[in-house]
């Protein structure tokens, strides 16, 4: 008979949560790390516009590619050894991009990074789910994802102020031993499950793992939630990850150190966001949708406004906007919300990674397509506020996409609900949830 060996959501627990949420913070760090070393990127590899996009463009590419595959393995594998994994593969990316002087180097260094990223909040969330109760699992999956957050702050005023004071590679390669040192505390700090019994070794056939990826596939509240987090979180993710520093340095004449701390709003305004959005959507989930679609209407009002302001907008309009877009963040969250009702627990890990793919697919269309954009409109002079109006005027193309794909698969969702899982829809009705069965 299995025996639990620690108590769920005791101390233990907490050092292993601790553990693997210092090691998301630090990944968090390192993928948020062009943020304020576009400039000089551009400077150092003598690149232009969509040479720079490239580098993110790169990093989630492989991000999102990885996801499907992550699932399977952490199945396999387990948290601790993919978390170990994706250390020493951060570690090995931030060092090496530290060092090297050459483009096509440099962007080798960002996809081993991108790998490395993809390997750890599936596995951080793992670790939630194995060492707390279920129903603390909702508060403590949120809890994760906003102290992850603090990496994105380290990753804009405490890396523009050390670029300043200790130059490119005492930065990355100062950054790179944080991975290092979260490595360590995994090793000797994190144990897959609270029970006496080994991690059990999922074995699938390749014809059952093919079967159940294509009924995720198929369900249509899978395809909603890909496309909530493709809509949603897009925005704010070009913003924070490589173009808000140069649109507002370079576009909007806002001084370089005022930039790199605008760059910590979002962070914070989803600290606020993020229980509201999570408690509304738990007492009203058959009104999520709503949710999803204000949190693209507020960022589609405010990037109105400012591209149509003429010259440059003032500062609380720019403010605004970044408090705005922010809400994207938790908005898509939702998206996985939507994998977890529409799916049964044997698919949970097969849509959720779908899911997940949604937004970095459209961060990454939208990085490159501003860059391609900037340099078209610039043709290779300095970049204009008017450069960067008609670049960032692209993001209107993944709105108007997602926000049709969201209304189109919200219909479809409700309907396979309701002919396959009645019981589940009135349920969903009455604003309940009833898990499905596979």
């Amino acid at each position: 008979m299995t025996e639990l060996l620690f108590p769920l959501g005791g101390r233990r627990a907490w050092a292993v949560w601790i553990t693997a949420v210092l090691t998301y913070l630090v990944t968090v760090l390192h993928r948020g790390s062009m943020s304020v070393a576009g400039l000089q990127a551009a400077e150092r590899f003598h690149i232009s516009a969509s040479a720079l996009a490239s580098f993110t463009v790169v990093q989630l590419t492989v991000y999102a590619a990885m996801q499907v595959p992550v699932g399977i393995l952490l199945d396999r594998y387990g948290s601790k050894r993919l978390l170990i994994a994706a250390s020493g593969l951060l570690f090995v990316a931030q060092s090496a991009f530290s060092l090297v002087d050459s483009y096509p180097a440099a962007l080798a260094a960002r996809a081993v990074l991108g790998v490395g990223d993809a390997l750890v909040f599936i596995s951080v969330l793992r670790v939630v789910m194995s060492w707390f109760p279920a129903l603390r699992q909702p508060v403590m999956s949120q809890a994760t994802g906003m102290l992850g957050g603090l990496g994105a702050i380290m990753s804009t005023v405490p890396m523009a102020a050390a670029f300043h004071a200790f130059g490119w590679t005492p930065t990355f390669a100062g950054a790179s031993v944080l991975s290092l040192v979260a490595g360590v505390l995994v090793l000797f700090l994190i144990k897959d499950t609270p029970y006496d019994e080994p991690l059990r070794r999922a074995k699938q056939p390749l014809h059952e793992v093919k079967q159940n990826l294509r009924r995720a596939w198929k369900e249509p509240g899978t395809r909603l939630g890909l496309w909530t987090h493709f809509t949603t979180s897009f925005s704010g993710s070009t913003f924070g990850l490589l173009w808000g520093y140069p649109f507002l340095v370079q576009g909007q004449g806002v001084a370089p150190t005022t930039a790199a701390a605008m760059l910590i709003i979002p962070v914070l305004a989803g600290l606020c966001y993020g229980p509201l959005v999570g408690r509304y959507a738990a007492r009203f989930p058959f009104y999520r949708s709503w949710i999803v679609l204000a949190v693209i209407a507020g960022s589609v009002l405010m990037w109105t406004v400012v591209l149509l302001w003429p010259g440059r907008a003032p500062m609380p309009v720019l403010l605004l906007l970044i408090v705005v877009q922010a809400a994207g963040g938790p908005g898509s969250m939702l998206g996985l919300d939507y994998a977890r009702t529409f799916n049964p627990a044997t698919r949970f890990g097969a849509a959720n990674g779908m899911v997940n793919t949604g937004g970095f697919i459209a961060t990454l269309l939208c990085i490159g397509m501003v860059g391609i954009l900037l340099d078209t409109s610039s043709g290779g002079a300095p970049q204009t506020i008017e450069d960067f109006k008609f670049a960032l005027a692209f993001q209107y193309v993944l709105w108007a996409i997602g926000t049709r794909q969201i209304l189109k698969y919200r219909r479809k969702a409700r309907g396979h609900l309701a002919r396959y899982n009645p019981e589940a829809y009135q349920a969903l009705l009455a604003n309940q949830i009833v898990p499905l069965k596979g």
